[in-house]
């Protein structure tokens, strides 16, 4: 297993090098896993450690003993006016590849996967860039209002019907029935960055602990969040839960999904890199579809100012204990 594993990621190196430069679109190579990842599991927010940060959610990787969850965490962005497109699995040529995540000055698609957190399955609801300062949604993002000042409130982005909230993958047997909007196709054209240093030492410290193995954990590892990069222990971490309640946005899962059935030897092995088509079918993922790609210095209309003062009914959220839409 072992072998075939090292076997597939001298071929991904290969290909690398050989591969055209292209920092346009998702880049997706590798072999492919012929079974899906578990379901989102359900987690709190950790609280945002400070002005800055933006949200990366967490996600399956894949490596030599199966599937594995990275958990989500706050990261600083590698530029101002940059916004964070999460990676997908997809499911195309017989088997599911991941698409990688990357940087830019908009949010393009991701598989139409319910992350959470103001990642609803199109575009990314959770907080603008606004003159050179990012502002938070406090209505999708935990964040202490009495320490950090650019926030606003709009709940109109929270929807409480929210369809296959749970599943990670798109296309294939189960997954999300999602394709690109024009919108999103067009953002597949502009400039990007890949995941930071920082995100890539989180990945693989992710990698190291076998208590982040779907078949170990059964799709509810006890990290399934962190407040920063790569501290998988203290006050900033936070677990699954069983469950989710109606309209959580947080794209978890009580059904363990494919982890029963997550052994290494199911299925061949892959990297986290991977290539193939999406799903053939409509999207019936609506979730915020009316958000698509809020882009840098570009405020979504009918939403307040960020310096303008808070409602009334946006109280500083408590440290611990406190879900969060």
């Amino acid at each position: 297993m072992r072998k075939s594993y090292i076997i597939g990621l001298v071929l991904l190196g290969l290909v690398i090098v050989f591969m055209p430069a292209r920092s346009s679109a998702q880049i997706s190579v590798g072999v492919a896993v012929h079974i899906g990842p578990p379901a989102l599991p359900v987690y709190e927010q950790p609280i945002c450690p400070g002005a800055g940060y933006l949200w990366t959610p967490g996600y399956w990787a894949y490596g030599p003993d199966g599937y594995y969850w990275v958990p989500g965490t706050w990261v600083m962005a590698p530029t101002v006016g940059f916004l964070w497109t999460p990676g997908y699995w997809g499911w195309g040529g017989g088997g599911y590849f991941w698409h990688a995540g990357y940087w830019g000055p908009h949010v393009g698609f991701y598989g139409g996967i319910n992350y959470g957190f103001g990642y609803g399955g199109v575009g990314f609801v959770g907080g603008r860039w606004n003159g050179g300062v990012f502002a938070y949604n406090t209505a999708v993002m935990h964040v202490n209002t009495t320490v950090i000042h650019n926030t606003y409130v709009d709940r109109t982005v929270v929807n409480n019907v929210t369809v296959n909230n749970h599943v990670s993958y798109n296309g294939g047997t189960g997954g999300i029935s999602a394709r690109p909007t024009s919108a999103e196709m067009a953002v597949e054209h502009e400039h990007h960055i890949a995941p930071t240093e920082m995100q890539t030492q989180h990945e693989h410290t992710a990698s190291t602990n076998r208590a982040l193995l779907a078949s170990e954990n059964h799709g509810r590892p006890a990290i399934a969040a962190t407040a920063r990069p790569g501290e998988f222990s203290g006050h900033g971490v936070v677990a699954a839960h069983e469950s989710s309640h109606p309209g959580s946005p947080n794209g978890g899962g009580g059904h363990p999904n494919n982890a029963a059935n997550l052994h290494k030897a199911d299925r061949p092995p892959s990297s986290t890199g991977g290539g193939g088509a999406n799903g053939s079918h409509t999207n019936t993922n609506t979730v915020n579809a009316s958000h698509v790609n809020n882009g840098a210095n570009n405020p979504p209309k009918n939403q307040s100012h960020p310096q303008n003062k808070p409602p009334a009914q946006n109280k500083p959220p408590k440290e611990e204990g406190k879900p969060h839409k």
